[in-house]
């Protein structure tokens, strides 16, 4: 059976038992199209299937990269190839499944944005702590920042997890892992000035740190607006959301020299691969130090 005939085949059973989405059929049928075509370019004829080989598709990736396609389009295609010839073997079309080990490229991460340093100073120099709200906001910038938290791990601060005499905060992360946070010395003085002006705004029941001006909890909707509105006046990151002064909080340590261990039990990591993706923001700083430090280099 000629290759086109079985991606009909193969395709019909998406469409009629399978019931699959509009969408989910034509990324196949994208995918077994470009296969068509590598057979045609690279053999100079489209193949009978019982013919195909391991050897003969391995390079269909290699094709792909040429065709300048991102390490996801690869990925996505390359698992299709290999659920149509599943098929083929389920249904016997074939004798065995020539793509069974072929590599299929692992799934693209993308770089988290962050802020440069200035920007999250000129951010911070928005604020004015002369109020119940502009205090509130101003602390809670200071503490994303500074102890890189989640904006829902921040949300679920109460006034007593704030720890003064050892300048750190009590955090309740994912799962209910409960972990103490380094708390900057601004970040602290910002707290502090704030849990003087909360009274005016307090009403007895919340004892969330953030709150709003009628008392209650500050939710993480109403946090995300103000970040990204007192963002958009500082940076022209793509994203802005308080999750991004996490990120810029992980990246400002990994650049200034700090542990990774260390970076990855303070962001509540259950695993150091987590945190790795930040070393990857700092590789401007990684070849600066090798240039300076290298005697090759």
């Amino acid at each position: 059976m000629k290759l086109s005939k079985s991606i009909n085949i193969f395709l019909e059973w998406c469409k009629n038992e399978k019931n699959y989405s509009i969408h989910t059929i034509s990324s196949y049928q994208n995918a077994l199209s470009d296969l068509k075509k590598y057979f045609i370019e690279e053999f100079g004829e489209e193949p009978n299937i019982d013919l195909i080989d391991t050897e003969d598709i391995r390079p269909f990736l290699g094709w792909l990269h040429d065709k300048s396609q991102s390490k996801n389009s690869l990925r996505l295609k390359i698992s299709s190839v290999k659920s149509f010839f599943k098929f083929l073997r389920k249904r016997e079309f074939i004798e065995k499944n020539p793509a069974n080990s072929v590599f299929t490229p692992k799934k693209e991460k993308k770089l988290p944005s962050f802020l440069q340093k200035h920007e999250v100073q000129n951010l911070i120099d928005l604020f004015q702590n002369d109020d119940p709200i502009s205090a509130r906001n101003l602390a809670l910038i200071e503490l994303l920042y500074s102890s890189g938290l989640r904006i829902s791990e921040a949300l679920s601060i109460k006034t007593n997890d704030i720890l003064k005499q050892s300048d750190s905060v009590k955090i309740v992360g994912k799962g209910k892992k409960q972990r103490i946070v380094p708390l900057g010395k601004k970040a602290n003085l910002a707290i502090q000035k704030y849990l003087q002006l909360r009274p005016q705004i307090a009403v007895k029941g919340y004892s969330e740190l953030f709150i709003t001006k009628t008392g209650k909890p500050l939710d993480a909707s109403g946090a995300w607006k103000f970040v990204n509105r007192s963002m958009s006046f500082v940076s022209n990151a793509p994203k802005k959301s308080p999750h991004v002064l996490r990120h810029s909080f992980a990246t400002h340590l990994l650049d200034n020299g700090a542990d990774i261990n260390s970076v990855s039990e303070m962001l509540g990591h259950s695993s150091i691969s987590t945190t790795q993706i930040y070393t990857h923001l700092s590789v401007n700083k990684l070849k600066e130090a090798y240039k300076n430090a290298h005697p090759r280099a």
